[in-house]
């Protein structure tokens, strides 16, 4: 009981601080860099959140990652610990792709933007594939971007279908994507709960799949290819958790 109310307290505080410090500094003008304010704004937030969690996070397969230039990485989501655990962890600077929804979140919202996380008003479609397009814009500058394929997070842990419009993004944008997995978010704080129950997060890194002269044509392909890749993952770890 103690760690989950210390848990909420940083989260509260820790938010404050970094959603801020990303609005000031939009405000102020401060250009995009590597390493910069608006990095550090999310990456920050996302170590004091998982600290005061009692969430360590362990990574495995980092070197499969390409570092010639940016990715999209596909990831499974069951808890807000998914997006904190990636943060947290993935090199270089790496944008969010969510649902529209996020930006009315007081402060958050505004802090997503200045940050240049993207957001997907999916009940639209014009408005989405405008969207799509300005995170391939944004890949091409050189940030990498994390989608969630299943669209929401699952309420079973099980990872939900997938939807084709992450891949095209990827294509768009003619970058290798990167198939990730990230393990035991859902334990720790399942959507809808309230009650943090900590331990260990591991993240497993799949091999890279090139785009480069893929068509929109192909995102049904890619996506397929990438969900098999992430259940793999899964399976592995699955299959360790269950030996003796």
């Amino acid at each position: 009981m103690i760690r989950t109310l210390w848990f909420y307290l940083v989260l509260v505080g820790s938010t404050l601080l970094h959603a801020t410090a990303a609005v000031v500094a939009a405000l102020l003008g401060v250009k995009h860099r590597a390493g910069g304010v608006y990095d550090w704004s999310t990456n920050d937030w996302s170590r004091a959140i998982l600290r005061a969690a009692g969430t360590p996070v362990r990574v495995e397969g980092m070197e499969r990652i390409p570092r010639d230039g940016p990715v999209v990485y596909a990831s499974n989501h069951s808890s807000m610990f998914d997006i904190w655990a990636l943060a947290a962890t993935l090199p270089g600077s790496t944008r969010f792709v969510g649902k529209e929804e996020l930006e009315r979140i007081p402060l958050l919202g505004r802090a997503m933007l200045a940050a240049g996380h993207i957001t997907i008003d999916r009940a639209v479609k014009k408005r989405a594939f405008e969207a799509y397009d300005k995170a391939a814009r944004t890949i091409r500058r050189g940030f990498s971007a994390v989608v969630f394929p299943e669209g929401t997070r699952s309420r079973t842990g099980e990872l939900l279908p997938f939807k084709n419009a992450p891949f095209a993004l990827a294509i768009a944008a003619q970058v290798p994507l990167v198939p990730v997995y990230v393990h035991s978010t859902f334990q720790i704080l399942p959507k809808g709960g309230l009650r943090l129950r900590p331990r260990p997060i591991r993240i497993l890194v799949g091999e890279a799949i090139a785009t480069a002269g893929m068509t929109p044509q192909d995102r049904e392909r890619l996506r397929d290819r990438t969900r098999t890749a992430i259940l793999a993952l899964k399976a592995r770890v699955d299959a360790g958790a269950a030996a003796p």
